[in-house]
């Protein structure tokens, strides 16, 4: 049998070998995590959370007039809807600050703003997990430790990072990065959200990656592969339900957040959630449009957990328990 032959029917039979695992995983942490006390408990926090959340989906339809003066219960017995209020809330806030152009915005942000960081620590997962350098646990004990600080103590650092560097007494200790430009207002919102989102990041994917059995990892090395064929054509593939489950929260994060791009980002560059927090006082007591505007807000965020939902569990759990 040749070496190549070797590396496929190990790579077979690892596959199997690492889902069986999953599932085995999976199932433990549902026994032990389930009970009939949590069941209900979850029952009845989707109905206080299901029902407010409906009524605010149906008034996003409803006529303006008929919001100010019947509940949205109402619908049931009259029932009326309109699409005005999503075309109103799209083009609401002037120029440069519609609805929509902070849509296209949110976009722009959240997706570098997931990719880089990805792609950032599935390479330092790798290498802390199969790659034998000096001083490796200190250094990931290390990485692993930058979650304990808040993202507020590294706002003004980072800022300042920014524009004229770091100083220390009157001492420049770190050069600028020269960003403070409006033209680099996406550049330092990307920067921001990758470095916070980085230690969590390395943390997830080194769990997944470091259990990745090594029979597969030396068998691609016999036959000749080195670290970035290693990498990308044996870690990346079996570590896609980490990166996907790491993928979700970290969109999540960047598409709700309004924090850092409240800090970072230019008037131009301001993602939906900051244009809803403006425009809310500009809409007054006109709700309904306040309504259309959090539902076009959440509509991406649901695309992308239901297309990778599958992954979710899976990425979450493996590793979780062993045996």
């Amino acid at each position: 049998m040749s070496a190549t032959q070797a590396v496929t029917t190990a790579d077979n039979r690892t596959k199997r070998q690492v889902a069986r695992d999953t599932r085995r995983n999976e199932a433990i942490a549902q026994k032990k995590l389930t009970s009939k006390g949590a069941t209900i408990a979850a029952i009845i926090i989707a109905i206080f959370w299901t029902i407010p959340t409906f009524g605010l989906f149906v008034t996003s339809f409803r006529p303006g007039a008929d919001t100010q003066s019947t509940g949205w219960w109402t619908v049931f017995t009259n029932p009326e809807f309109t699409l005005q209020n999503y075309v109103e809330a799209l083009t609401a806030g002037g120029t440069s600050t519609t609805l929509a152009s902070a849509f296209v915005n949110s976009l722009a942000i959240t997706i570098p703003a997931t990719v880089f960081p990805i792609v950032i620590a599935s390479l330092a997962a790798y290498a802390f997990a199969w790659i034998d350098f000096k001083g490796r646990n200190l250094l990931f004990v290390f990485v692993f430790a930058l979650q304990i600080v808040p993202l507020q103590m590294a706002l003004v650092p980072l800022l300042s990072l920014f524009s004229e560097g770091l100083t220390l007494n009157g001492v420049q200790i770190f050069p600028g990065f020269g960003l403070n430009d409006v033209n680099y207002s996406f550049a330092r919102v990307w920067i921001a959200h990758a470095i916070f989102a980085l230690p969590l990041a390395t943390f997830m994917l080194h769990n997944f990656i470091s259990e990745i059995p090594g029979e597969v990892v030396e068998a691609a090395r016999v036959d000749g592969a080195g670290h970035g064929q290693v990498f990308f054509r044996i870690i990346l593939p079996l570590a896609m339900p980490a990166i996907a489950s790491f993928g979700i929260f970290q969109f999540l994060w960047v598409w709700n957040d309004l924090l850092v791009a409240t800090i970072f980002a230019s008037p131009g560059a301001l993602p939906i959630t900051q244009a809803l927090n403006s425009l809310s006082g500009t809409w007054g007591n006109r709700w309904f449009l306040q309504s259309a505007g959090t539902f076009i807000s959440i509509i991406v965020p649901l695309i992308v957990f239901f297309a990778l939902q599958r992954f979710f569990v899976r990425g979450l759990l493996a590793g979780a328990t062993k045996g």
